[in-house]
């Protein structure tokens, strides 16, 4: 299984929500989210303020052997990183700027797919050495489509590194459930201005979408769950099976058959 680990902020007004205090003059939460990308569903979501830096959940989410967590730089902790070697699950992230390494081993590499390097390395600096005494393995990437290298940390030394380059891409679906809750699920505003209303309005936008998703692959409906959403919520105190309410409104509009508009030119 493969995870993807990141955080999104949601601004609120501090003269409101007081207890939401992130500066000075500005009010935030985060939403700390594990997102299993099979389904994708989210498996862990923990709510904070906006003052807990990322890096802290790695000390909240549950570690499965033999699975992938693929995060960030700003996850980037080498002594939290080594608890998921100790539990025998892997990690992907990305290395800083200011990385130092000692190269141990150059393992051959096909240029055609855009892998540059492929590296077993250890730690140099001192305290991150300490933090993770193990190896790691350092894959260097050039994406054609941003034009752009990339600098791979993982302990998993099996993979081949385009594998590797390729997890970590599908890691930006967490970015996208995050793009696609704030507006569908209406998490932006809320009816509450207490702490317990705020975070009961998350859980149930969450629920609402783990819902929809689990109705939509029992159905194997080939909707998106917007349009699930959207039939949903104009029926919602009909008696009626799921599956029929989804059929009565089609999702698709045939626009060239019923129509009253007459047609401007004649095909």
């Amino acid at each position: 299984t493969a995870y993807a680990l990141d955080s999104t902020t949601i601004d609120l007004c501090l003269n409101l929500f007081r207890w939401a205090q992130f500066r000075r003059t500005k009010g935030a939460i985060k939403l700390h989210t594990l997102l299993d990308l099979l389904g994708p569903i989210p498996t862990f979501i923990y709510i904070s303020d906006g003052k807990l830096h990322d890096v802290n959940a790695l000390d909240l989410i549950p570690i499965e052997a033999g699975s992938f967590y693929i995060m960030d730089r700003g996850y980037l902790d080498f002594e939290r990183l080594h608890t998921f070697q100790d539990l025998g699950a892997f990690f992907i992230t990305r290395a800083k700027r200011s990385f130092k390494y000692v190269r141990l081993l150059s393992q051959e590499v096909n240029l055609s797919t855009g892998v540059r390097s492929d590296q077993i390395i250890r730690l140099k600096i001192f305290h991150s050495q300490k933090g993770y005494p193990d190896r790691l393995r350092r894959v260097r990437y050039f994406d054609d489509e941003t034009q752009r290298f990339f600098v791979y940390l993982t302990n998993n030394f099996t993979l081949p590194p385009m594998s590797i380059a390729l997890l970590y891409k599908s890691w930006w679906q967490v970015e996208l459930f995050f793009k696609w809750i704030k507006p569908h699920l209406r998490i932006k505003a809320f009816y509450g201005t207490s702490e317990n209303a705020v975070k009961s309005q998350i859980w149930i936008a969450v629920s609402m979408y783990v819902l929809i998703a689990i109705v939509r692959k029992r159905l194997g409906l080939d909707m998106s769950l917007y349009q699930i959403l959207q039939i949903l919520s104009v029926t919602p105190f009909e008696k009626m099976p799921i599956l029929q309410a989804l059929e009565t409104f089609n999702a698709q509009i045939d626009l060239t058959s019923d129509c009253n508009q007459l047609n401007l030119f004649d095909f």
